[in-house]
């Protein structure tokens, strides 16, 4: 028959929420926070970026970042993240989660002022730097992922647990609009203090050299939010399920959740030798495959084509808005004022589509079930990019920018209160207490594999006739958005591989507490 739960494993499924509840969505989440700005704010400064250090007067038009720079810069935190993700879950596992926690905080931030200081006396050199340590933003990026949701998780109670991940992870939406709100501050103060000509006027002189200090700024600002919490997150104890069911000290297990939960915890050391005698197979094991190969094949493959057409339009809504007009040309512009425009187009479009539809995840998450938030997020943004696909030239035309720019941004609610939060989740509740951070970094990393395909696909593939200068011709905007519709369709189906971890103890969902064999009797 199954194992008896834990006292300590049960006192913290059933604890009504309290202070410590919110301390640590506050420790983790401002993890993601930070994840989020460093991630999403070089599309804020990439088209600066082209001019400040690309630009040749004799053009017609601003300079640009090259394609293979443009690809650089913004796949390459993206490649960093992947590693990250893969590496310290499997550390997450083997070390203990708060042991590496710390560490990741650090490298993010100390690489974000680093990117901000990258120089060089070429252009070559300040986008080799800029690269080179947004690849280490990256991979210190990539372990908050599997860290904060199976720490998140482990603390959290079965009623409130899908609520109390999904609000780490809702941290993520206030960053892209911590993002999008510091490059408008920062762009605004600039373009008051140093007005400049557009280009069209004076091509050399509508890029003033203060501008070198906008991106800085804006990227800089990064480590201020993941500074603030290093010693929170130093003084958090391992979590419980770690600690007994891995570590095997049920003793400390009950001490440390004692203090957290405010109240005495009693383990039976002798009793619970048997209760903790978890099954040893591994991730490579007919035993794993068995138990948990599907829900794996169904975590990866959904999170990864979320994340194709997610960051497809996280990152490049710049050039989506300026090719359908909400944007003005460049030439219109000088430096400063198109990274204004920029950011108040990405405020707007956080404010109403992305940061809400994170929260009415937390709010419904624990009511409706994460299958089916996920399946009609997938289901919602497929109707509404085939909205925009389809007739596309009438979104283009002036007049229906408004309407273009509602559509995009219900696209961006529905990823939200849908798959971008609950692929997040579920890796983090449905795998075994020992390989849980193993899991979830695998399937996060198949994530960021389909955002770095987004990323580099998307910038191709978007290039209309004719393409922008130094890109080949692509298959153009409106069909990039109907891959981006199969893509989301695709998704929806492998949603169905999903399992339905709502109201169960994490024991019960990833059937820890039932040894080998018993599972076949059960049946």
């Amino acid at each position: 028959m199954p194992r008896a739960q834990l006292n300590v494993l049960e006192k913290l499924d059933v604890a009504k929420t309290q202070g410590y509840h919110f301390l640590t969505i506050v420790i983790a989440g401002m993890g993601f926070f930070t994840d989020a700005y460093d991630l999403f704010c070089v599309s804020l400064i990439s088209k600066l970026l082209g001019r400040l250090y690309y630009s040749d007067p004799s053009f017609s038009s601003p300079g640009t970042l090259p394609p293979n720079v443009s690809a650089a810069v913004n796949g390459v935190a993206l490649c960093g993240t992947l590693a990250g993700q893969l590496f310290f879950g499997w550390l997450g596992d083997k070390l203990g989660r708060k042991s590496v926690y710390g560490f990741t905080l650090i490298m993010m931030i100390v690489c974000s002022v680093a990117s901000a200081l990258s120089f060089g006396h070429s252009a070559k050199g300040v986008m080799g730097t800029l690269c080179f340590f947004r690849f280490w933003l990256g991979f210190g990026v990539g372990g908050d992922y599997p860290l904060s949701a199976t720490i998140m998780s482990e603390y959290a109670n079965k009623k409130t647990r899908g609520a109390f991940i999904a609000a780490v992870f809702a941290m993520q939406g206030f960053g892209i609009l911590f993002a999008a709100v510091i490059s408008l501050i920062v762009s605004t103060s600039f373009k008051n203090k140093y007005p400049a000509p557009s280009y069209n006027e004076d091509h050399a002189g509508s890029t003033v050299p203060e501008a070198d200090y906008v991106w800085r700024i804006i990227v800089m600002f990064g480590a201020i939010p993941a500074a603030l919490t290093f010693y929170w997150r130093m003084k958090m104890p391992e979590t419980a399920r770690y600690t007994a069911l891995i570590a095997r000290n049920t003793k400390k297990a009950a001490n440390d959740m004692s203090k957290v939960l405010q109240e005495e915890v009693i383990e039976d050391v002798e009793r619970d030798e048997g209760r903790v005698a978890a099954n040893e197979w591994g991730l490579f094991s007919s035993q794993f495959a068995k138990r948990h190969g599907l829900h794996l094949l169904g975590t990866t493959t959904t999170w990864f084509f979320l994340d194709v057409a997610f960051y497809s339009q996280n990152l490049f809504q710049k050039d989506i808005f300026s090719k359908v007009g909400w944007i003005p040309k460049a030439g219109t512009m000088n430096a400063i004022e198109e990274v204004y425009r920029i950011s108040r187009a990405q405020t707007f479009i956080a404010l109403c589509g992305t940061v809400p539809g994170y929260w009415f995840t937390v709010a419904f998450i624990d009511i409706i079930g994460r299958f089916w938030i996920q399946l009609m997020g997938f289901l919602m943004m497929t109707v509404f990019m085939l909205a925009l696909a389809v007739p596309y030239d009438h979104w283009t035309q002036p007049g229906n920018h408004v309407g273009f720019v509602v559509m995009y941004g219900l696209t961006f609610f529905f990823a939200n209160f849908g798959p971008n939060a609950t692929t997040f989740i579920v890796p983090a509740e449905v795998f075994p207490a020992r390989l849980r951070s193993t899991c979830h970094g695998i399937s996060a990393a198949a994530g960021k594999a389909g955002a770095i395909i987004g990323a580099f696909g998307f910038l191709y593939s978007s290039q209309g006739n004719p393409p922008e200068r130094g890109y080949p011709k692509g298959i153009g905007l409106r069909n990039s958005l109907f891959v981006l519709v199969a893509t989301n369709f695709i998704g929806m189906l492998l949603t169905l591989l999903v399992p339905e971890p709502k109201g169960k103890s994490l024991e019960e969902v990833s059937k820890e507490h039932i040894e080998e064999g018993e599972e076949e009797n059960q049946a």
